[in-house]
């Protein structure tokens, strides 16, 4: 029968799902996905849902799921992903036999009802079962004779509740249940990419500013890829795994800007990395200061040697001196009186640089910047942090990224999309592997609880969380004013609450002075060279280089921090104490073993607070009231915990505790 929507067991509101459009949901290679699904039916009768997969090689495998005990008709599990590719998935409904019996059985031979018509029903079930040729003979020996037993008149009613209560009867008709008025949900794709997708510690440097030297005159002579190389085991020895760069291209000269963002550069000012092209050349071009295309490739040789990938910008921009402007003046926007529109974002203005306009020649465009893309990938780039893309169509990234994964699956993409969240969720259901978040803006317990509860569940089946620290652009006044246990608190939280964190360098050395009026560090990076001496200050004490250090250290040797739906808040009695878990079952743990961290922080970064946090240890695996042993990650200290338990945590010793619970009493 086709004439309903409505299957004979129904099934609705399916997850993974993407609501912010027609696209599929996506995962990358070790996630743990749940996955759920309402199904009911009338009556009282019981019934089971399947999970059918069919990985990307063909091979098929199902999953049963389990109520949720609210009672609600939805039903869950959870499967670590592991193979890269297009899944499909399919929940599959149906009435189960033994499990109606089993709930009647129950309650009618306890209480003396109906018992010879149980004890039958149950013959004729064990022995339906017992007749499959797939099962295993031992199971089917096993069945055979519990039919007699229940059939047999010596063996009394006791004994029959025996069977019907039986663990091992119950595993058996679980594993392969007895299955009528089966009801297929309909075949949907899932997305695994690769672990790099969604896993990752992300560290930004300009390269002109690594081995950047002052000359005797004053000057200051640009470092090059060559020189920013040296800087490479720095980054690598504190645990990042990605190296993200500015635009490397040539700058442009008119409209240049000069230190601070002034509309006037002296003859020494670099400009900002952003005012892409000149004479030397545009998108596919570098530097002259940096090196050659040769340099850059040794470059990307020698930091995939220390173990991190590059990250290269893909900025869609101009300056007035790129070879499109005059090769392409219709990718632009002119105004009446001619002159062609420079960027804004109100307040800021952009004199620099001008926007593309990507409506009057699409396919030209298309056809450029794809040539782009591929020039960098033959370059070794296999990562591109993209420069707000919510600036331009969405059906251009939804087609870019589409056809640049067709060749290229490995090739991952990061949305610098701080925006709203209609336009962020889209790119990231488009096709963005990765997205910059709110979370900078994130500080106060009750914000940061909202937004890692949100980024854990309500999108994480489309959207991967890059939780940036700092940036180039952003320096939020918690950073300005928190001193450095704000440093501290927020990298802790960053690199825990997320599988995806990054920091822009400059943070490990507490750069905390803005540009008066603005989000920004003052003397920014963006418009001139950064003289930093990191040996020293890390010999001085004076870096948070260590701490960044064991973060990254703590992320590698413990599983479920590189989870992102696993994320469980709970509760603290003082309002600026967040408290948060982590878990991985076993079963789903690549080492095999269970995983759990709590994380408790203090989010004010000017006082010591004490007060109680309130576990739900039941998110972790352990019974309320049971004592387990935990360890400080960062500090190594040990404590007894349960369910209620004293915190203190002075924001300018150890405003956060990472605890790896051992083991259960």
């Amino acid at each position: 029968m086709h004439d309903t929507v409505a299957g004979r067991i129904p099934l609705g509101a399916s997850r993974p799902h993407v609501e912010a459009g027609p696209y599929r949901p996506s995962a990358f290679s070790g996630e743990v996905v749940p996955f759920r699904v309402t199904a009911f039916r009338e009556g009282h009768d019981r019934i089971g849902v399947h999970l059918r997969l069919t990985a990307p090689d063909g091979t098929s495998s199902l999953h049963r799921l389990t109520p949720d005990e609210d009672g609600f008709d939805r039903w869950h599990t959870e499967v670590a992903l592991l193979a890269e590719g297009v899944w499909t998935y399919r929940f599959e409904s149906f009435a189960d036999a033994y499990a109606t019996w089993r709930h009647a059985a129950t309650v009618k031979i306890a209480a003396d009802v109906d018992t010879p018509l149980m004890r039958e029903l149950g013959a004729l079930l064990f022995a339906r079962a017992a007749a499959e040729s797939s099962r295993p003979a031992p199971e089917r020996r096993l069945l055979r004779e519990r039919a007699r037993e229940l059939r047999d008149p010596e063996v009394g009613d006791d004994l029959a509740l025996a069977i019907v209560e039986d663990a091992v009867i119950a595993a058996v008709f679980a594993a392969r249940p007895v299955q009528e008025l089966t009801t297929l949900g309909p075949e949907r794709e899932l997305l695994v990419e690769r672990e790099r997708a969604g896993v990752g510690a992300w560290y930004e440097f300009f390269p002109r500013s690594e081995g950047a030297r002052r000359l005797k005159d004053g000057r200051i002579k640009s470092g090059t890829f060559r020189t920013a190389a040296e800087r490479l085991p720095g980054v690598a020895g504190m645990g990042f795994d990605v190296l993200y760069l500015p635009p490397i291209h040539p700058i442009g000269e008119r409209n240049r800007k000069g230190p601070n963002n002034t509309l006037e550069a002296g003859s020494g000012d670099p400009g900002s990395p952003w005012a892409i092209g000149s004479s030397a050349g545009g998108h596919d071009a570098v530097h002259p200061d940096l090196g050659t295309l040769a340099d850059f490739r040794a470059f990307v040789r020698t930091a995939n040697a220390a173990g991190l990938e590059v990250a290269l910008d893909l900025a869609l921009q101009a300056s007035p001196d790129h070879p499109w402007v005059t090769q392409h003046p219709e990718w632009f926007t002119t105004l009446p009186d001619g002159t062609i529109a420079y960027a804004e974002n109100p307040p800021k203005k952009y004199q620099d640089i001008y926007p593309i306009n990507f409506d009057n020649d699409p396919e030209g465009l298309r056809a450029e910047v794809l040539r782009i893309v591929r020039h960098w990938i033959a370059q070794g780039v296999r990562i591109f942090r993209v420069d707000n893309p919510h600036t331009k169509p969405l059906q251009f990234w939804e087609w870019l990224i589409r056809t640049v994964n067709a060749e290229r699956p490995d090739i991952v993409f990061l949305a610098e999309a701080f925006t709203r969240p209609a336009p962020m969720q889209a790119l990231a259901a488009a096709g963005f592997q990765q997205s910059y978040t709110y979370f900078t803006w994130r500080n106060t317990k009750a914000e940061l609880e909202e937004f890692l509860t949100a980024v854990a569940t309500e999108t994480a089946d489309f959207l991967r969380p890059n939780l940036f620290v700092n940036t180039p652009d952003i320096l939020t006044e918690y950073l300005q004013f928190g001193g450095r246990p704000a440093y501290k608190i927020r990298a802790a939280i960053a690199a825990t609450a997320a599988p995806l964190y990054g920091v822009y360098a400059g943070y490990e050395l507490y750069e905390n002075v803005a540009r008066p009026g603005s989000e920004e560090n003052i003397d920014n990076e963006k418009y001139e060279y950064k003289l930093r001496d990191w040996d020293a200050a890390e010999a001085s004490g004076d870096s948070l280089a260590p701490y960044l250090r064991r973060l990254n250290d703590i992320r590698r040797a413990h599983p479920a921090l590189r989870q992102l739906r696993n994320l469980v808040t709970h509760w603290s009695d003082d309002d600026a104490i967040l408290v948060y878990s982590k878990h991985l079952d076993a079963a789903l743990s690549p080492t095999g073993e269970a995983d759990t961290v709590i994380v408790v922080a203090n989010v004010d970064p000017h006082s010591a607070r004490e007060t109680t946090v309130h576990l739900d240890t039941r998110a972790f695996g352990i019974e309320p009231g049971t004592p387990f042993e935990v360890e400080d990650l960062v500090t190594g200290a040990h404590w007894t915990w349960s369910d209620h338990d004293y915190v203190r945590l002075d924001a300018f010793a150890e405003p956060v505790h990472i605890l790896h619970v051992k083991e259960a009493r």
